[in-house]
């Protein structure tokens, strides 16, 4: 039996479970466990960022030795631009167009932990791979500077960015590398349509709280337009409009209701400003499926952009300046005030201490982290959710180029991004679930996503690209931003509410601003010390944490019975004693790896996160990675290794 099939600069992945790593191979022919390989060209065996993938350029394949009686032959052909997926008796082979121009660069398993905070790449490496971006050095020695910015996402450049536009002298740490947390990891849209919906928000803060949510993030979406065209960042910056339509099907009578709830929303916030109407017979150019969708808001001259273009052109400028610093694999792990400041007389100044040893003196610092490095405090205000996402392969120009969002309470919600000459990538989102607290494996909501997406876009082909993010929901709905309770050096970013991009911009501001001594209208709206808002919130603050407490019912649990069940590039908690729980990480050559499963934050327990390989906390959910390394806070630390195996494991994935 033979089987051939076009081939040219493509992905081949998971080929009879090995792994590949290495450079080109010189030989004409040669054997590699069970595949044989006869080349008419180079030949590259590359591991891409920890998967089973071999890269080839125009080639001749020859497989044989599978465990079922099959040949695979690919004839060195004319480039094709559609994927395609083989399916033979003894495995799926799946085929993924990818050529050298666009292929993220290699990386050794290990050291994904340190670019990004999963196993899964976003989309967002199609264009822009982790080797893009700016590289800095890890601080080796204290320093003193005017300002100390924690955290290198889109709060903490925006935020440098500000400072040193002002005159200001910055450091900036990361404690993996830029971009290495949830911005890199979003879904990239700029819109002042927020996601909890303006009714509900002018509940909470009235209807100027309301208004000036819908000014100050209208102004961070189009300053990020404004400082690409500046700089010249080529970044996929645009304006589009923003739709909002039912989750029901036209007939079914819920839809009805939603569109009259959307009508609602569409005249609240037009009344506030916002370029929004309500449009009974919207239809999206390219939604052509069985689910018939018709009338929904909408929101005019809102925005895209590729995220991390952005941000690693916006790092490149500040690299350049004499007043910026910028150091990664530095991991601040206290952050507090010293000196006394009492009726106007003496000072306070902040001081950060690293991992390693290190301190930095500065006269402020700024926690844009995600979340504050502190126990407790507004992180009591906070819900933590994981939202999903997919990257579907489209024919180009077949879908409106918009931002779409679904009414549903874990909404779906689309956009587009450049993937080839003859292909668009639609992003599809949604599916929260909070931290830790699934009630299916993590795998499933993207399934759920693609058969959301083809229900809706036939015309969908491959998805490419899946992956997820962490989101921080406030119990009002607005960040915390600025100096943070109980401070007068110290600033907190966080609680973007799924709105993290145009917070993150708009942080920069507030906090230059008050750094300045400038008053700003918009400061009292996410002001960390607000009151009036929260007290509104107690109810739900209070059901949330009886929520989260219950979360600790992980102490008299065990996931997985014998650490022989794992499978490899598996984990979970083992608890036979029911007071000691480990976490155990068993790699792809089956070796054990074990970790405390307490959470270092507040003794939570963690739990096994099959899609992202990670130990997540149910609690208040930080993350680690599947050698223990923290990658989302407010844990300040990883998991303690319990075993030599998972302290090496974790050495090698901090120090790749």
């Amino acid at each position: 039996m033979a089987l051939s099939a076009a081939f040219s600069a493509r992905q081949l992945t998971s080929v009879s479970g090995r792994h590949w790593v290495g450079a080109p191979i010189a030989t004409t022919q040669q054997a590699f466990g069970d595949v044989t390989v006869i080349r008419k060209q180079t030949l590259q065996f590359v591991s891409i960022l920890g998967r089973r993938t071999i890269s080839t350029q125009n080639i001749t394949f020859f497989f044989s030795k599978f465990s079922a009686p099959a040949k695979l032959v690919f004839h060195k052909t004319s480039r094709q631009s559609t994927s395609q997926k083989l399916k033979l008796p003894y495995k799926d082979l799946e085929l993924r167009q990818a050529s050298s121009a666009t292929m993220p660069s290699p990386s050794t398993a290990s050291e994904m932990c340190m670019h990004t905070s999963g196993t899964l790449d976003p989309v967002w490496v199609h264009k822009e791979p982790y080797s893009n971006f700016p590289q800095f050095p890890p601080l080796d020695h204290d320093i003193e500077t005017e300002i100390c910015i924690i955290g290198a996402g889109i709060a903490g450049i925006s935020t440098a960015y500000e400072l040193i536009k002002r005159g200001k002298r910055v450091v900036m740490i990361e404690a993996r590398d830029v971009l290495a947390g949830e911005t890199g990891r979003t879904s990239g849209h700029l819109t002042n349509d927020l996601d909890d919906g303006y009714l509900e928000i002018a509940k909470k803060h009235g209807e100027q709280g309301a208004k000036i949510a819908a000014q100050s993030h209208a102004w961070a979406r189009d300053h990020i337009g404004d400082i690409a065209k500046e700089l010249g960042i080529d970044c996929e910056y645009r304006r589009l409009p923003a739709y909002d339509v039912s989750q029901y099907p036209v007939g079914d009578e819920k839809h009805d209701q939603e569109l009259k709830e959307l009508k609602e929303e569409a005249e609240y916030q037009a009344k506030l400003g916002i370029e929004t109407r309500f449009d009974p017979n919207l239809t999206v150019k390219g939604w052509t499926g069985g689910v018939n969708q018709r009338g929904g808001l909408v929101a005019e001259n809102q925005a895209t952009f590729h995220p991390t273009k952005y941000l690693s052109g916006l790092l490149a400028w500040l690299k350049k300046q004499p007043n910026f610093q910028c150091y990664t694999r530095t991991r601040a792990i206290s952050v507090s005030e010293k000196g006394i400041s009492l009726l106007g007389l003496g000072e306070k100044s902040a001081l950060i201490e690293t991992e390693a040893g290190n301190t930095i003196k500065a006269e402020h610092a700024v926690e844009a982290t995600c979340v504050p490095l502190q126990k407790l405090s507004v992180i009591t205000q906070l819900s933590f959710y994981r939202s999903y996402c997919i990257a579907v392969r489209v024919p180009r120009n077949s879908i409106e180029d918009c931002l779409l969002y679904d009414d549903a309470d874990a909404y779906k919600y689309t956009r587009l991004t450049a993937c080839d000459a003859e292909h668009d990538y639609l992003v599809v989102g949604g599916c929260d679930h909070k931290v830790g607290q699934q009630s299916s494996p993590t795998t499933a909501p993207f399934a759920e996503l693609e058969t959301w997406t083809r229900e809706r876009f036939p015309q969908a082909t491959t998805v490419d690209y899946t992956w997820s993010g962490q989101i921080f929901e406030p119990t009002d709905f607005m960040a915390f931003i600025g100096k943070n309770q109980g401070c007068e050096r110290i600033y907190i970013v966080t609680g973007d509410s799924g709105d993290g991009l145009t917070h993150g911009v708009l942080a920069g501001r507030l906090i230059a601003d008050e750094i300045d001594g400038v008053e700003n209208p918009w400061a009292a709206l996410y002001s960390p010390k607000r009151l009036g808002s929260i007290v509104q919130s107690l109810p739900s603050m209070v059901a949330n944490d009886l929520q989260v407490n219950l979360q600790y019912k992980r102490l008299f649990k065990s996931d997985i019975t014998d650490i022989e069940d794992l499978k490899p590039g598996c984990g979970g908690v083992l608890n036979p004693t029911l007071s000691k729980p480990v976490a155990v990480y068993k790699d792809e050559n089956g070796k054990v790896h074990k970790y405390s499963a307490f959470c270092p934050h507040l003794k939570g327990v963690v739990c096994w996160n099959e899609a992202e390989k990670s130990f997540d906390c149910p609690v208040h959910g930080s993350r680690f990675s599947k050698e223990g390394v923290c990658i989302i806070g407010p844990a300040k630390v990883g998991l303690s290794p319990a075993d030599e195996a998972g302290k090496a494991h974790q050495e090698a994935a901090v120090s790749a």
